[in-house]
């Protein structure tokens, strides 16, 4: 594999970041963040910059760093087994090539965060990561 364990962790982190993150639940938000008792805080909103933070991040990413982050979103989902990475590998380059990559793929699955990281152990390799 050769993509940067470290990579995957920041992405890791920052997918976790957003994963948390919830709809409009304070529709009548204050101006003042403490009035509010700081609940806006997890909300989502058009200035937040995590998701774009990420989709700059992938996008950044070579053609190779990219299928293997998405092989590895396959390996931890079950999908394909570490025995597979070759397959797997290849299977993500074919989405790319039809346009649904990594970016797509990873905000859109749920807890691609954890995903990542079950991945990340089945291939044995164990970033320090904080639990979700």
């Amino acid at each position: 594999m050769d993509i940067a364990v470290e990579t995957v962790t920041d992405i890791v982190m920052r997918l976790r970041a957003i994963e948390v993150k919830e709809g409009n639940t304070d529709p009548d938000s204050g101006s003042n963040p403490i009035d509010d008792g700081a609940t806006d805080v997890l909300i989502s909103g058009t200035d937040d910059a995590t998701e774009s933070e990420v989709r700059g991040l992938i996008a950044g990413l070579d053609d190779d760093s990219r299928a293997e982050l998405l092989a590895l979103l396959y390996v931890g989902r079950g999908d394909m087994e570490p025995e597979e990475w070759s397959e797997a590998v290849r299977f993500a380059r074919e989405r790319e090539a039809a346009g649904e990559g990594a970016v797509r793929e990873l905000l859109g699955s749920p807890d691609a965060g954890d995903l990542l990281e079950e991945g990340l152990d089945a291939m044995g390799l164990s970033p320090e990561l904080p639990q979700a």
